[in-house]
């Protein structure tokens, strides 16, 4: 398999075909594309034909390359790409990796992987029968001021670390696709994956048991199906806990604390796309900073690396264990707040965890102007 370097010596890039053009891909994904080095979007695959034919011509793809959604299985077996970018609604997912997967064509799949562990179970089966390379759109796990605050906190230098709580909320439209299917749709597991993912990497173990109450809000116009703002605690192995809100009804805020027996994190932000990740404050023993890490394209980033696990053959983090890990605790909350009672988890050990090499410093990139999308507030 030839490296990275000679792969790109020769303009070798990875064929990407969008599947859902909607805002994530527009406003983020499909823009950093092009600073990359390694990749280029050569297809489109939408719910609305029209809108993507607009959309392609921003980026010099042809009309004959725009697929609906009906016509996915055309795209697959043409030949024509190499990888697809997958940012359907949540309970979708399977619906297009799997058989990408099982085509041997290479996902990378937004988070949250799937809506339940058995449909993210099917996505790792399907990868299995190819070897195509899966990985979960934790774009974070390319960005520096995250994998270099878990660096140090692996380091011990801020002690035990034994504390994490977080507040993560948006006014969300009621008329947004996001409020309109139920608790799937809803902000747990559309904001809840990031809480999750971020306390498990910190603790760098798995929750082994949670409990959570769910809250309604008439007043928000949102439809009675599912709880607009949830409130968890997940226990950790060796007394370790973490407490976090997500809600589609309050102020916008991304921000999470982590706490240690010399020292504390605060993030803020700690989540938003392509935004420089602060603390804000670092305290070590005594001394209290201001840190602020450059802003950089998250997008970009994580296509980057994904990429280059391609071109080079390598193994790829966060894969389809990664993305399981935290649906599997996103489940178990749902049940916790259906239920009213505390939820037991089955043990599950990673095999692969957050590293320093996965970092990319790409510089921001300005998106062109959206075509019929919406984002889900005016602050996220």
């Amino acid at each position: 398999m030839e490296t990275i370097k000679s792969a790109l010596g020769f303009g070798k890039k990875v064929k990407y075909g969008i599947v859902g053009v909607g805002n994530i891909s527009q406003a983020a994904f499909m823009p950093g594309i092009k600073h990359t080095g390694n990749s280029e979007i050569v297809a489109l695959v939408t719910g609305d034909v029209q809108k993507a034919i607009d959309v392609a011509e921003q980026y010099a793809i042809k009309q004959e390359d725009v697929y609906s959604y009906e016509q996915y299985g055309e795209l697959i077996k043409s030949g024509k790409v190499d990888a697809v970018y997958i940012a359907t609604p949540n309970w979708q997912h399977l619906d297009f990796a799997g058989p990408a997967l099982r085509a041997g064509i290479h996902v990378l799949l937004e988070k949250p992987m799937e809506v339940s562990s058995a449909l993210c179970q099917q996505i790792i089966e399907a990868q299995k029968t190819t070897g195509a390379k899966l990985m979960i759109g934790y774009r974070l796990h390319c960005e520096e001021g995250t994998v270099t605050a878990i660096e140090r906190i692996r380091s011990g230098e801020i002690g035990d670390v034994h504390m994490f709580t977080s507040i993560f909320t948006q006014n969300c439209s009621s008329d947004n696709h996001r409020a309109k299917h139920g608790t799937k749709g809803g902000p747990f597991f559309d904001m809840g994956t990031y809480p999750v993912n971020a306390a498990r990497s910190i603790f760098g173990s798995e929750p082994i048991e949670v409990s959570a109450v769910g809250i309604r809000h008439p007043e928000a116009g949102f439809p009675s199906d599912f709880d607009d703002t949830i409130a968890a605690t997940l226990r950790f192995p060796d007394n370790k806990v973490a407490q976090f809100i997500v809600s589609y009804y309050g102020n916008f805020v991304n921000d999470y604390t982590v706490v240690g027996t010399k020292g504390s994190i605060h993030f803020s932000p700690g989540y938003l796309e392509n935004a420089a990740i602060e603390y804000n404050p670092y305290v070590v023993g005594s001394k209290k900073k201001h840190e602020i890490f450059k802003e950089c394209d998250h997008f970009g980033g994580e296509a980057q690396y994904f990429s280059e696990c391609i071109l080079n053959n390598t193994e790829v983090e966060p894969d389809g264990e990664e993305g399981l890990a935290d649906v599997r605790v996103l489940e178990a909350v749902v049940r916790a707040v259906e239920t009213k009672t505390p939820q037991k988890l089955e043990p599950f050990k990673r095999s692969k965890r957050i590293e320093p090499s996965q970092i990319r410093k790409l510089s921001p990139v300005k998106p062109p102007e959206p075509v019929n999308v919406a984002p889900p507030s005016e602050t996220f």
